[in-house]
């Protein structure tokens, strides 16, 4: 299958193209960019046959089957129409849309054209988080009580730019990072957050959106999490902990985008170190995604999981504004 890329992006760069590639008899076709210049010389850096500024254009190819969207997050809903009204599977970044109409809009359309619509949550296709939900599923510590999800890092300089100063390209660590972590939990615990409490605040790098947020989540079984997100913190580390009746998980450096980090179960037996598989986190995205085109399961994370991921987040935002508690409202979402 032929793909075309939405946006000349870092993330495709770094980890995308080559997880297409690595799929048997998939290749990049077209990467379409608003600019011109940015365009050709992406395309000739990756090895992609052509460059374009006319996403209709792109889509009309009948050789293109799939698109991936890594634009700026406004793009992402009149980009995605435009794609499934032309009959292409879409992978498209998160946060899905703006607005949790939009996302639902979206999913919806897809389902209704019969393409297959993915969200890139890149963390549930991790071997240390998949190990770290079958700890959870198989009960190895008991009924969960609570989470932590600890996702503060420093945003590299060349991250930076429409993500810390630019709302109305979808900016702020909540969109970028919240959405995530909102998705670990969801996938990890096998729940949906039932309500969040937050705050948010400018830490030194934020300009017109929020830097960082902390916020507690009230889940249906009665467990708790909580979340920290933040641009502003070079060295204080991120992962996950997850505690229950019997036993401890505590994993860290695994909310990353790279296989790496380290797992260790505690329970009354001692400390035991948790192996999990080292393989590519997009690599097997992409490889759940074709899959899932061919009728074979579904992608790792669906169009639902990001509407679901982008109700949480949005709840969050709303919960810091307001200073009340707030229910996540899910548009629906199955």
């Amino acid at each position: 299958m032929n793909w075309a890329l939405v946006g000349a992006s870092t993330i495709a760069r770094e980890y995308v193209i080559s997880a297409i590639r690595a799929q048997v008899g998939h290749e990049v076709l077209h990467v379409v960019s608003g600019s011109p210049e940015r365009g050709a010389a992406y395309a000739a850096e990756n090895g992609i046959a052509s460059s374009a500024t006319d996403l209709e254009a792109v889509l009309a190819d009948p050789e293109v089957g799939a698109v991936y969207i890594s634009t700026t997050n406004e793009k992402h809903f009149p980009q995605a129409m435009a794609a499934i009204a032309a009959g292409k599977h879409v992978l498209c970044e998160k946060p899905l849309a703006m607005t949790l109409g939009d996302a639902v809009t979206m999913v919806r359309a897809a389902e209704r054209a019969g393409v297959t619509f993915a969200t890139n949550h890149h963390l549930r296709c991790s071997g240390s988080h998949r190990a770290i939900r079958s700890l959870v599923a198989e009960g190895r510590i008991g009924r969960v009580l609570s989470m932590r999800i600890f996702h503060a890092v420093h945003l590299p300089p060349h991250l930076q730019g429409w993500r810390i100063n630019d709302a109305g390209a979808g900016g702020g660590v909540i969109p970028d990072i919240t959405v995530h972590d909102a998705d670990v939990a969801r996938f990890i615990l096998g729940e949906d957050p039932l309500t969040v409490a937050a705050q948010m605040a400018a830490s030194g790098m934020g300009d017109t959106v929020e830097d960082s947020a902390m916020s507690a989540w009230s889940m249906p079984s009665g467990a708790m999490v909580m979340a920290h997100e933040s641009f502003t913190h070079p060295f204080a580390g991120s992962g996950l902990e997850v505690h229950g009746t019997e036993g401890s998980i505590f994993a860290s450096g695994v909310m990353t985008q790279r296989p790496m980090g380290e797992i260790e179960l505690v329970t009354g037996e001692g400390r035991t170190p948790v192996p999990f598989s080292d393989h590519d986190l997009y690599t097997q995205g992409l490889s759940d995604f074709a899959s899932a085109i061919l009728g074979k399961g579904q992608p790792a994370a669906t169009g639902w999981d990001g509407v679901k991921s982008l109700a949480v987040a949005l709840a969050v935002r709303k919960s810091a504004g307001s200073g009340q508690r707030e229910a996540v409202d899910y548009g629906g979402a199955p």
